[in-house]
């Protein structure tokens, strides 16, 4: 039975202080903290808040956890640096090198459970050879449930309310400043407008960009639920994104959409080799330097590549495999188990993903600030689609906390107009579109080709000509969109998501084209600009929708460094800088 398309005039009319935009790692923590600080807050998921995002099943550790006596937020702040080529801002990285901490400890309150030694001190173990911030977490499989059970707690329902099933589409904006968001209910259909004195985008990485080698649509390394939608509605509202043609690639058991998972077996004495029995990875931070050094294993005469735990001791292994095999990817070990791999006897094959855009795991995002705002006023992101380089999951917290707090800060006295209608009757259209045509091509099919343009032309290295070809491709497939039927409300929000991606894959395009040099290893590698350009490219490239609605481009300067980064020399000669608002703050943590 299909859905009637309702008019953009009958719809649901949401008010509030601050909205947040997806359910997931930062999402919760930003509702949280804004309504700590006294928001009225609303949280909108389009799936359910208990079981959405990255964490929907559970994360086995935190990978950047810069616990005191363990290593320093300078360590964690130089690593990051070079490991993204030394184009950062060190301001927000060192939000999340010293505010780290704390968010530890603030979950604990919560009830999560991170492992601890027999003197009850963190148990951090080391990865890379230039720090150690991994902290395993026992149960990390109840992460979520831990924090939707403190979202429901009677003193946080009062100040946030929870609307599962509502898909947002585009963030409204007057005069420049956001204003609200325009959506739908994916179970219902409902038409829905949000007026709001702040907005925050928490809508986790554009995990669903590239197509998996295993062809299915939804078998991403990332969370296949994040279809880039936050990328494409700051962009449209007019904010700026940063380092998109800094590509997401990273390494995953072959056939099985999970990663290697180096950062708990590597702990353990776990590591990876090639075909022929030997190490290979030389690279000190998972980078695209690092990404760079598998690719060249997997492509030449020593290849394919393994994670090698059959030395270890049997319990040991069997530590690994309680914690590999029920959280983050439950289904591990059924699929060893259908391979007929065991851990004891067989190294695990691995392979690389399919390409993404994500900042916590790279460095492509919106452009945001040490205090989460965006470049459009009472716009703030947060999580893995904010431009904080290699976030990850505690980065998330962090900054869905800074995004809370200052959301809050803003709204207190942002002006409340009536919502733009022409906006709200352009995000009905895109919204209902499919309706009106319901027996026009699937979701899935469009969805396909779309994706199979991304592998085409997208995936490193790159080339003049393939991207070329790729922003043609993904241009005329406006026209495939706008013929893509559907049905049913869930039919509506799988075509709203493929309007996402294929924004995504415009400016992955478009900006790789433009930075015309290699430059983060695998991850934007020019095969027809070989080498980096330090006096042309030591820069951020940004991108915004500019007025005429024409993607424009503007570079700006790598800010100067907070923290010395030993090794180093900055290419542009520019001197470091105390910053006394952020640098100290640790030492009164």
């Amino acid at each position: 039975m299909s859905t009637d398309i309702p008019p953009a005039a009958t719809r649901r009319e949401l008010a509030c202080d601050v909205l947040v935009v997806g359910g997931g790692t930062a999402g919760t923590m930003a509702a949280l903290t804004a309504a700590r600080h006294g928001a009225d807050v609303l949280l909108l998921e389009k799936a359910h808040v208990r079981h959405s995002g990255a964490l929907a099943m559970g994360m086995d550790g935190v990978n950047n956890a810069v616990v005191p006596g363990k290593a320093s937020p300078e360590d964690y702040v130089a690593d990051i640096t070079v490991a993204n080529d030394g184009i950062v801002n060190q301001r927000t990285v060192y939000q999340t090198a010293t505010r780290g901490f704390e968010m530890v400890q603030r979950l604990e309150g919560y009830g999560v459970k991170f492992e601890k030694d027999e003197h009850g001190e963190y148990a951090v173990r080391k990865v890379h050879r230039s720090g150690s911030y991994v902290l395993p977490m026992p149960e990390g499989r109840d992460v979520k449930k831990v924090l939707y059970r403190t979202l429901r707690a009677r003193d946080v329902r009062a100040k946030v309310t929870i609307s599962n099933r509502v898909m947002p589409v585009r963030v409204l904006t007057v005069g420049g400043k956001a204003v609200g968001a325009v959506g739908f209910d994916t179970r219902t259909g409902e038409f829905v407008t949000i007026s709001a004195g702040a907005v925050i985008l928490a809508t986790g990485a554009c995990g669903r960009l590239g197509l998996p080698a295993s062809g299915y649509l939804y078998g991403t390394y990332e969370n296949p639920t994040n279809a880039g939608d936050g990328y494409a509605m700051a962009y449209h509202a007019g904010a700026e994104l940063s380092g998109i043609e800094c590509f997401q690639i990273n390494p995953l058991i072959k056939d099985y959409n999970g990663p290697a998972c180096a950062y708990v077996a590597n702990p353990f004495g776990g590591y990876q080799v090639n075909a022929e029995g030997n190490r290979f990875v030389d690279c000190d931070y998972w980078s695209g330097q690092m990404m760079a050094e598998v690719k060249r294993e997997l492509d030449s005469a020593r290849g394919p590549i393994y994670l090698k735990l059959s030395h270890l001791p049997d319990a040991t292994i069997t530590q690994i495999e309680g914690i590999l095999h029920t959280t983050e990817r439950p289904t591990r070990g059924t699929f060893h188990a259908g391979r007929g791999t065991d851990y004891r006897t067989r190294d695990i094959e691995m392979h690389i993903s399919e390409i993404g855009l994500c900042s916590g795991h790279s460095a492509s995002g919106v452009w945001v600030d040490e205090h989460a705002a965006t470049t459009v006023p009472g716009l703030y992101a947060a999580g893995d689609m904010a431009l904080v380089p290699h976030n990850y999951m505690i980065g998330a917290f962090v900054y869905g906390d800074i995004a809370g707090e200052s959301a809050t800060g803003y709204a207190k006295s942002a002006a409340r107009p009536a919502l733009p209608e022409d906006q709200i009757e352009a995000a009905h259209a895109l919204i209902y579109r499919p309706l009106g045509n319901p027996d026009g091509p699937p979701q899935q099919q469009v969805e396909y080709k779309l994706r199979r343009f991304v592998n085409d032309y997208l995936q490193p290295p790159k080339t003049q000509r393939y991207l070329t070809l790729g922003v043609e491709a993904f241009e005329r497939m406006h026209t495939d969109i706008a013929a893509m039927g559907g049905r049913t409300p869930h039919e509506l929000m799988r075509c709203a998501e493929v309007t996402f991606i294929r924004d995504c894959a415009e400016m992955a395009a478009r900006a790789s084209l433009r930075r015309t040099e290699s430059r983060w290893g695998l991850y934007h590698q020019r095969a027809d600009w070989p080498n980096a350009d330090d006096a042309e490219w030591f820069c951020h490239l940004n991108l915004r929708r500019g007025d005429s609605g024409a993607m424009e481009f503007v570079t700006r300067p790598v800010a100067p460094y907070i923290v010395p980064v030993p090794g180093f020399t900055r290419p542009d000669g520019v001197p470091d800088v105390a910053a006394p608002d952020l640098v100290g703050a640790w030492s009164g943590r």
